[in-house]
Protein backbone atom coordinates (compact mmCIF):
# COMPACT_ATOMS: atom_id res chain seq x y z
CA UNK A 1 0.00 0.00 0.00
CA UNK A 2 1.43 3.62 -0.98
CA UNK A 3 0.98 6.85 0.37
CA UNK A 4 -0.58 9.76 -2.05
CA UNK A 5 1.37 12.92 -2.34
CA UNK A 6 -0.20 16.09 -2.58
CA UNK A 7 -0.09 16.53 -6.30
CA UNK A 8 -1.63 12.52 -6.40
CA UNK A 9 -4.54 13.25 -4.10
CA UNK A 10 -5.82 16.62 -6.50
CA UNK A 11 -5.94 14.61 -9.82
CA UNK A 12 -7.84 11.85 -7.76
CA UNK A 13 -10.51 14.17 -5.95
CA UNK A 14 -10.26 15.92 -10.11
CA UNK A 15 -11.25 12.40 -11.96
CA UNK A 16 -14.42 11.12 -11.35
CA UNK A 17 -14.15 8.11 -13.39
CA UNK A 18 -11.80 6.42 -10.83
CA UNK A 19 -14.22 7.40 -8.21
CA UNK A 20 -15.50 3.70 -7.99
CA UNK A 21 -11.84 2.12 -8.18
CA UNK A 22 -11.31 4.97 -4.93
CA UNK A 23 -14.17 3.87 -2.58
CA UNK A 24 -13.63 0.25 -3.56
CA UNK A 25 -9.74 0.17 -2.42
CA UNK A 26 -11.37 2.13 0.55
CA UNK A 27 -13.33 -0.47 1.58
CA UNK A 28 -10.84 -3.15 1.54
CA UNK A 29 -8.39 -1.14 3.42
CA UNK A 30 -11.37 -0.86 6.06
CA UNK A 31 -11.81 -4.33 6.05
CA UNK A 32 -8.24 -5.55 6.28
CA UNK A 33 -7.46 -3.11 9.53
CA UNK A 34 -10.63 -2.71 11.39
CA UNK A 35 -12.78 -5.53 10.14
CA UNK A 36 -16.12 -6.05 9.08
CA UNK A 37 -17.66 -4.42 12.96
CA UNK A 38 -19.72 -1.04 12.82
CA UNK A 39 -19.38 0.70 15.95
CA UNK A 40 -22.54 1.85 17.45
CA UNK A 41 -22.12 5.37 19.50
CA UNK A 42 -24.67 7.37 21.29
CA UNK A 43 -25.10 10.61 20.59
CA UNK A 44 -26.54 12.84 23.25
CA UNK A 45 -27.41 16.61 21.53
CA UNK A 46 -27.38 18.05 25.07
CA UNK A 47 -27.60 21.80 24.48
CA UNK A 48 -28.03 24.03 21.10
CA UNK A 49 -26.78 27.47 22.75
CA UNK A 50 -23.79 28.49 20.90
CA UNK A 51 -21.68 31.77 21.55
CA UNK A 52 -20.11 31.19 18.30
CA UNK A 53 -20.67 32.56 14.76
CA UNK A 54 -19.70 29.90 12.51
CA UNK A 55 -21.54 30.61 9.23
CA UNK A 56 -22.39 27.68 8.14
CA UNK A 57 -23.82 26.35 11.47
CA UNK A 58 -27.62 27.23 12.44
CA UNK A 59 -26.74 27.14 15.97
CA UNK A 60 -24.74 30.16 15.03
CA UNK A 61 -25.49 32.85 18.41
CA UNK A 62 -26.74 35.09 15.43
CA UNK A 63 -29.87 33.00 14.74
CA UNK A 64 -33.20 34.68 16.38
CA UNK A 65 -35.32 32.19 15.12
CA UNK A 66 -34.18 28.80 16.79
CA UNK A 67 -35.87 27.63 19.75
CA UNK A 68 -32.91 27.25 22.51
CA UNK A 69 -33.07 24.60 24.77
CA UNK A 70 -30.35 22.98 27.72
CA UNK A 71 -30.71 19.60 29.00
CA UNK A 72 -30.18 19.29 32.69
CA UNK A 73 -27.03 17.39 33.90
CA UNK A 74 -29.42 14.86 35.43
CA UNK A 75 -31.17 13.94 32.21
CA UNK A 76 -28.51 13.74 30.34
CA UNK A 77 -27.01 10.85 32.23
CA UNK A 78 -30.75 9.34 32.08
CA UNK A 79 -30.03 9.04 28.51
CA UNK A 80 -26.69 7.90 28.85
CA UNK A 81 -28.41 5.02 30.90
CA UNK A 82 -30.77 4.77 28.61
CA UNK A 83 -28.10 4.47 25.68
CA UNK A 84 -26.38 1.96 27.69
CA UNK A 85 -29.60 -0.73 28.21
CA UNK A 86 -29.84 -0.20 24.06
CA UNK A 87 -26.79 -1.86 24.11
CA UNK A 88 -24.15 0.88 23.48
CA UNK A 89 -20.45 1.08 24.13
CA UNK A 90 -19.92 4.98 23.72
CA UNK A 91 -21.53 7.56 24.91
CA UNK A 92 -21.03 11.24 22.90
CA UNK A 93 -21.59 13.99 24.69
CA UNK A 94 -22.40 16.99 21.78
CA UNK A 95 -23.66 20.80 22.27
CA UNK A 96 -22.89 24.02 21.15
CA UNK A 97 -20.28 26.23 22.84
CA UNK A 98 -22.77 26.82 26.32
CA UNK A 99 -20.85 28.36 29.09
CA UNK A 100 -23.72 27.22 31.20
CA UNK A 101 -21.98 23.87 31.57
CA UNK A 102 -18.73 24.87 32.98
CA UNK A 103 -15.76 22.84 34.31
CA UNK A 104 -17.20 21.45 37.43
CA UNK A 105 -20.83 20.93 36.06
CA UNK A 106 -19.11 18.67 33.53
CA UNK A 107 -17.09 16.44 34.89
CA UNK A 108 -19.56 15.66 37.51
CA UNK A 109 -21.50 14.45 34.22
CA UNK A 110 -18.43 12.92 33.03
CA UNK A 111 -17.86 10.87 36.13
CA UNK A 112 -21.19 10.01 36.45
CA UNK A 113 -21.26 8.25 32.82
CA UNK A 114 -18.07 6.72 32.66
CA UNK A 115 -19.67 4.43 36.44
CA UNK A 116 -21.31 2.48 33.16
CA UNK A 117 -19.07 1.34 31.85
CA UNK A 118 -18.89 2.95 28.77
CA UNK A 119 -16.55 5.20 26.77
CA UNK A 120 -17.38 8.60 26.31
CA UNK A 121 -16.58 11.34 23.41
CA UNK A 122 -16.49 15.32 24.03
CA UNK A 123 -17.57 17.08 21.46
CA UNK A 124 -18.07 20.68 23.40
CA UNK A 125 -15.62 22.66 21.30
CA UNK A 126 -13.03 25.00 22.34
CA UNK A 127 -11.50 24.80 25.62
CA UNK A 128 -8.57 25.77 27.54
CA UNK A 129 -5.83 23.07 28.29
CA UNK A 130 -6.88 23.17 31.93
CA UNK A 131 -10.48 22.50 31.12
CA UNK A 132 -9.46 19.43 28.92
CA UNK A 133 -7.34 17.76 31.67
CA UNK A 134 -10.00 18.20 33.87
CA UNK A 135 -12.13 16.05 31.66
CA UNK A 136 -9.89 13.47 31.16
CA UNK A 137 -8.99 13.59 34.89
CA UNK A 138 -13.07 13.06 35.33
CA UNK A 139 -12.59 9.75 33.01
CA UNK A 140 -13.51 11.70 29.20
CA UNK A 141 -11.57 9.09 26.60
CA UNK A 142 -12.04 11.01 23.23
CA UNK A 143 -12.71 14.79 22.00
CA UNK A 144 -13.71 15.63 18.53
CA UNK A 145 -12.90 19.45 17.23
CA UNK A 146 -13.24 19.56 13.68
CA UNK A 147 -11.00 21.94 12.12
CA UNK A 148 -14.03 22.25 9.11
CA UNK A 149 -11.00 23.41 6.54
CA UNK A 150 -7.13 24.07 6.66
CA UNK A 151 -7.14 27.09 4.58
CA UNK A 152 -6.55 30.05 7.00
CA UNK A 153 -8.07 32.43 5.34
CA UNK A 154 -11.07 30.69 4.29
CA UNK A 155 -10.85 29.52 8.27
CA UNK A 156 -10.96 33.22 9.18
CA UNK A 157 -14.24 33.82 6.87
CA UNK A 158 -16.45 31.47 7.83
CA UNK A 159 -15.23 31.56 11.63
CA UNK A 160 -15.57 35.35 12.98
CA UNK A 161 -14.03 35.91 16.05
CA UNK A 162 -12.19 32.64 16.14
CA UNK A 163 -8.73 31.87 15.80
CA UNK A 164 -7.31 29.32 13.57
CA UNK A 165 -3.44 28.93 15.61
CA UNK A 166 -5.92 27.95 18.57
CA UNK A 167 -8.05 26.03 16.90
CA UNK A 168 -4.26 23.99 16.53
CA UNK A 169 -3.93 24.37 19.93
CA UNK A 170 -6.87 23.13 21.08
CA UNK A 171 -6.33 19.53 18.68
CA UNK A 172 -2.25 19.54 20.27
CA UNK A 173 -3.50 19.85 23.27
CA UNK A 174 -5.81 17.07 23.35
CA UNK A 175 -3.50 14.80 21.92
CA UNK A 176 -1.00 15.63 24.98
CA UNK A 177 -3.38 14.44 27.37
CA UNK A 178 -3.68 11.34 25.39
CA UNK A 179 -7.10 12.02 24.18
CA UNK A 180 -8.26 10.12 20.88
CA UNK A 181 -8.28 12.93 19.18
CA UNK A 182 -11.41 13.00 16.44
CA UNK A 183 -11.23 16.25 14.07
CA UNK A 184 -12.72 16.66 10.27
CA UNK A 185 -13.91 18.82 7.39
CA UNK A 186 -16.66 20.44 5.50
CA UNK A 187 -16.81 19.58 1.30
CA UNK A 188 -18.41 22.07 -0.61
CA UNK A 189 -17.79 25.43 1.64
CA UNK A 190 -17.98 28.45 -0.60
CA UNK A 191 -14.54 29.43 -2.01
CA UNK A 192 -12.98 25.53 -0.62
CA UNK A 193 -10.38 24.36 -3.66
CA UNK A 194 -9.56 20.66 -4.58
CA UNK A 195 -5.92 21.50 -3.63
CA UNK A 196 -7.70 22.71 -0.13
CA UNK A 197 -9.61 19.23 0.32
CA UNK A 198 -6.06 17.47 -0.36
CA UNK A 199 -4.20 19.52 2.13
CA UNK A 200 -7.46 18.67 4.48
CA UNK A 201 -6.74 14.91 4.00
CA UNK A 202 -2.85 15.28 4.74
CA UNK A 203 -3.67 17.55 7.84
CA UNK A 204 -5.53 14.48 9.05
CA UNK A 205 -2.31 12.42 8.36
CA UNK A 206 -0.04 14.75 9.65
CA UNK A 207 -1.62 15.25 13.31
CA UNK A 208 -2.30 11.08 13.60
CA UNK A 209 -5.98 11.57 13.87
CA UNK A 210 -7.89 8.86 15.53
CA UNK A 211 -11.04 9.44 14.36
CA UNK A 212 -12.17 12.00 11.20
CA UNK A 213 -15.45 13.24 10.26
CA UNK A 214 -16.38 14.13 6.71
CA UNK A 215 -19.55 15.65 5.58
CA UNK A 216 -21.04 17.98 2.71
CA UNK A 217 -21.96 21.17 2.96
CA UNK A 218 -25.77 21.55 4.00
CA UNK A 219 -26.88 25.27 3.90
CA UNK A 220 -28.97 26.54 6.78
CA UNK A 221 -31.60 29.20 5.84
CA UNK A 222 -30.47 31.48 8.84
CA UNK A 223 -26.75 31.63 8.11
CA UNK A 224 -24.99 34.05 5.60
CA UNK A 225 -24.26 30.74 3.41
CA UNK A 226 -28.24 30.61 2.55
CA UNK A 227 -27.45 30.78 -0.83
CA UNK A 228 -25.06 28.34 -1.23
CA UNK A 229 -25.21 25.24 -3.25
CA UNK A 230 -25.03 21.88 -1.43
CA UNK A 231 -21.61 20.10 -1.12
CA UNK A 232 -21.23 17.29 -3.24
CA UNK A 233 -22.25 13.78 -1.99
CA UNK A 234 -19.75 12.14 -4.16
CA UNK A 235 -16.74 14.27 -3.63
CA UNK A 236 -17.56 14.25 0.56
CA UNK A 237 -17.35 10.23 -0.09
CA UNK A 238 -14.02 10.62 -1.88
CA UNK A 239 -12.29 12.80 0.79
CA UNK A 240 -13.69 10.27 3.62
CA UNK A 241 -12.37 7.01 1.11
CA UNK A 242 -9.13 8.95 0.56
CA UNK A 243 -8.79 9.76 4.30
CA UNK A 244 -9.18 5.52 4.99
CA UNK A 245 -6.83 4.89 2.25
CA UNK A 246 -4.07 7.49 4.00
CA UNK A 247 -4.92 6.17 7.33
CA UNK A 248 -5.55 2.94 7.57
CA UNK A 249 -6.90 1.97 11.36
CA UNK A 250 -8.61 4.80 12.13
CA UNK A 251 -12.43 5.35 12.86
CA UNK A 252 -14.35 7.32 10.34
CA UNK A 253 -18.12 7.72 10.94
CA UNK A 254 -20.88 7.64 8.07
CA UNK A 255 -22.00 10.80 9.39
CA UNK A 256 -25.70 11.83 8.67
CA UNK A 257 -25.16 14.81 6.63
CA UNK A 258 -24.45 11.94 4.14
CA UNK A 259 -27.83 10.56 4.21
CA UNK A 260 -29.02 13.85 4.09
CA UNK A 261 -28.22 14.18 0.44
CA UNK A 262 -28.53 10.21 -0.47
CA UNK A 263 -31.43 8.02 0.72
CA UNK A 264 -28.75 5.60 1.49
CA UNK A 265 -25.54 8.01 2.41
CA UNK A 266 -24.90 5.90 5.48
CA UNK A 267 -24.84 2.48 4.12
CA UNK A 268 -22.56 3.91 1.18
CA UNK A 269 -19.94 5.41 3.31
CA UNK A 270 -20.02 2.43 5.10
CA UNK A 271 -18.86 0.69 2.27
CA UNK A 272 -16.34 3.18 1.14
CA UNK A 273 -13.88 3.32 4.36
CA UNK A 274 -16.56 4.02 7.19
CA UNK A 275 -16.62 2.18 9.99
CA UNK A 276 -18.65 4.03 12.48
CA UNK A 277 -22.44 5.13 13.09
CA UNK A 278 -23.08 7.67 15.79
CA UNK A 279 -27.13 7.41 16.34
CA UNK A 280 -28.94 10.22 18.02
CA UNK A 281 -30.03 8.70 21.65
CA UNK A 282 -31.53 12.04 22.64
CA UNK A 283 -35.72 12.26 22.17
CA UNK A 284 -38.01 13.92 19.43
CA UNK A 285 -38.53 17.11 21.35
CA UNK A 286 -34.88 17.94 21.23
CA UNK A 287 -33.60 16.55 17.81
CA UNK A 288 -35.30 18.78 15.28
CA UNK A 289 -34.14 21.98 17.37
CA UNK A 290 -30.24 20.98 17.04
CA UNK A 291 -30.48 21.97 13.27
CA UNK A 292 -26.90 22.62 12.41
CA UNK A 293 -28.07 22.11 8.91
CA UNK A 294 -31.62 21.73 7.47
CA UNK A 295 -33.84 18.17 6.70
CA UNK A 296 -31.77 16.23 9.47
CA UNK A 297 -32.69 12.56 9.23
CA UNK A 298 -34.66 10.77 12.06
CA UNK A 299 -35.88 14.05 13.90
CA UNK A 300 -38.79 11.50 14.17
CA UNK A 301 -38.09 8.32 15.32
CA UNK A 302 -37.32 7.53 18.94
CA UNK A 303 -33.74 6.27 20.13
CA UNK A 304 -35.00 2.87 19.83
CA UNK A 305 -36.26 3.18 16.40
CA UNK A 306 -32.75 4.74 15.57
CA UNK A 307 -30.95 1.93 16.67
CA UNK A 308 -33.56 -1.00 14.93
CA UNK A 309 -32.89 0.92 11.68
CA UNK A 310 -29.17 1.87 11.52
CA UNK A 311 -28.51 -1.97 12.98
CA UNK A 312 -30.53 -3.41 10.06
CA UNK A 313 -28.94 -1.37 7.82
CA UNK A 314 -25.72 -2.85 9.19
CA UNK A 315 -26.33 -6.37 8.99
CA UNK A 316 -27.56 -6.15 5.43
CA UNK A 317 -24.84 -5.25 4.01
CA UNK A 318 -23.16 -7.88 5.40
CA UNK A 319 -20.96 -6.18 8.68
CA UNK A 320 -22.12 -6.67 12.00
CA UNK A 321 -22.30 -4.73 15.17
CA UNK A 322 -19.27 -4.18 17.48
CA UNK A 323 -19.82 -5.55 20.53
CA UNK A 324 -16.34 -3.28 22.29
CA UNK A 325 -15.85 0.40 22.87
CA UNK A 326 -14.03 0.44 19.57
CA UNK A 327 -10.61 2.43 20.79
CA UNK A 328 -8.24 2.78 17.45
CA UNK A 329 -5.40 0.87 19.50
CA UNK A 330 -8.15 -1.36 21.42
CA UNK A 331 -6.55 -0.32 24.66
Amino acid sequence: MRNYTKKELIEILQDDSINDEIFSLADQIRKEYVGDEVHLRGLIEFSNICKCHCEYCGLRCENKSLDRYRISPKDIIQYAQKAVEMGYKTIVLQSGEDSFYTKDIMCKIIQEIKKLDVALTLSIGEKSIDEYKAYKDAGADRYLIRIETTDRNLYKKLHPHMDFDNRLRCLKDLRTLDYEVGTGCLVGLPHQTIESLANDILFFKEINADMVGIGPLIPHHNTPLKNCKNGSFDLARKVMALTRILLKDINIPATTAMETLNPNGRILALQSGANVVMPNVTTTEYRAKYEIYPNKICINENPSQCRNCIGGKILSIGRTIAKDKGFRYHN
